[in-house]
């Protein structure tokens, strides 16, 4: 039997063209889960109920604050890519990767399943913690693929106050679920049908 060595394991750079599909998607999934058990070691030394934090609230007020921000980020998000050259909103290919090939259905499960455990850790967790602003500027930090240029930087730290900020007024974390599920749904769909040029 082969013994295990820690010194073989070697830890390199790969771009996302270097991933096949499936790898990439095991890293989708596996930052997802580990996003959502962060989010819910966070939630229990904050002695919260993560149960309680998904109870859906009486009325709709909360999907009209969630549609109505995804919809307004999808809009400005249109409009800004008829005026910004494509380079300065380049993410190294990784949506591009991920959603043109892929299924109606895995588009939305993909969203949704980003949508759960990203807001459940930066809305229900890190936001309790430090605040709309500070979890936002975090939030756009763990977006590293778009880092390199400060118009999608911008949009992701604005996307997240707003995600932030109707949290605070629904006071549920449906609100923010449904709006970055919209959003991821939406340019997923655009990207998964967009014709070439």
């Amino acid at each position: 039997m082969k013994k295990f060595d820690l010194k073989n394991i070697k830890i390199r750079k790969v771009t996302v063209d270097q991933l096949n599909d499936r790898m990439l998607l095991i890293n989708l999934y596996a930052t997802q889960a580990l996003t959502l058990v962060i989010g819910l070691i966070w939630i229990f030394f904050q002695r919260q109920n993560p149960i309680s934090l998904w109870n859906v609230p009486q009325g709709m007020e909360f999907v009209y604050w969630g549609l109505g921000l995804g919809t307004a980020v999808i809009a400005v998000d249109l409009l800004l890519s008829r005026w910004i050259p494509e380079e300065a909103a380049d993410d190294g290919g990784v949506n591009d990767r991920l959603f043109r090939g892929r299924p109606v259905w895995h588009i939305l499960l993909i969203s949704l399943v980003v949508s759960i455990c990203e807001e459940l850790l930066f809305r229900g967790a890190v936001q309790r913690s430090f605040g709309p602003y500070w979890t936002s500027i975090i939030f756009a930090a763990i977006h590293v693929r778009y880092l390199r240029h400060w118009i999608p930087t911008g949009l992701v730290f604005s996307i997240s106050y707003g995600l932030g900020w109707i949290y605070e007024e629904t006071g549920t974390l449906w609100a923010p679920v449904l709006a970055h599920f919209a959003v991821d749904a939406a340019m997923g769909l655009i990207i998964r049908f967009r014709r070439e040029a």
